[in-house]
C-alpha cells in the first residue's frame, strides 16, 4: 500500500490517450500526480517521457510511476536503466499484483493498443494497492541492481 500516495506518470503518442485518462483516475482516488508528458497525441521519443519518471521514481519524490506506451517495452527498457527502478509490463491485474508482491516493482509500465482502458484502470489500481511480501522475495529483490 501507498503511504504518500504520489504518482510520476508519462508516456509516448501512443499512450497519451491512455496516460491522460488515468491522470483523471488517480485525480479523482485522491493520488497525488504529476503528469511528466507528453501532452499531445503527435509523434514523439518515449525515452524522453520514460527517463524523467523514472528519476523521480528513483530519487524518492515519487512513491510509484506509471508509463505508457504502445507495446510498454521502450518504456519499460528505458524506465529500467535506472538503478533504483523495477519497471514491469502488465497487461493483466494478476501481472500486477505479482510485479509488487515478489518484485517489488516501482514503475508500472502499461501496453496501450493490447488492453482496453478499463483493465487499465484496474491494473493500475492493484498496482498501487499490492504490497511487497518480502521474505524469501527481498534476497531476490536485492540481487537485481548491478
Amino acid at each position: 500500500m501507498l503511504t504518500k500516495r504520489t504518482i510520476a506518470i508519462g508516456g509516448d503518442h501512443a499512450g497519451f490517450g491512455y496516460k491522460s485518462a488515468l491522470v483523471q483516475f488517480l485525480t479523482d482516488a485522491g493520488y497525488s500526480v504529476k503528469d511528466f508528458g507528453t501532452d499531445t497525441a503527435d509523434s514523439v521519443d518515449y525515452p524522453d517521457f520514460a527517463h524523467p519518471v523514472a528519476a523521480a521514481v528513483e530519487s524518492g519524490d515519487f512513491e510509484r510511476g506509471i508509463l505508457v506506451c504502445g507495446s510498454a517495452n521502450g518504456v519499460a527498457i528505458t524506465a529500467n536503466k535506472h538503478a533504483g527502478i523495477r519497471a514491469a509490463i502488465c497487461w493483466l491485474e494478476e501481472l500486477a499484483s505479482l510485479a509488487r508482491k515478489h518484485n517489488d516493482a516501482n514503475i508500472i509500465c502499461i501496453p496501450a493498443r493490447f488492453i482496453d482502458i478499463d483493465l487499465a484502470k484496474a491494473i493500475v489500481n492493484t498496482f498501487l494497492n499490492t504490497g511487497f511480501e518480502g521474505g524469501r522475495h527481498a534476497n531476490r529483490v536485492s540481487k537485481i541492481s548491478c
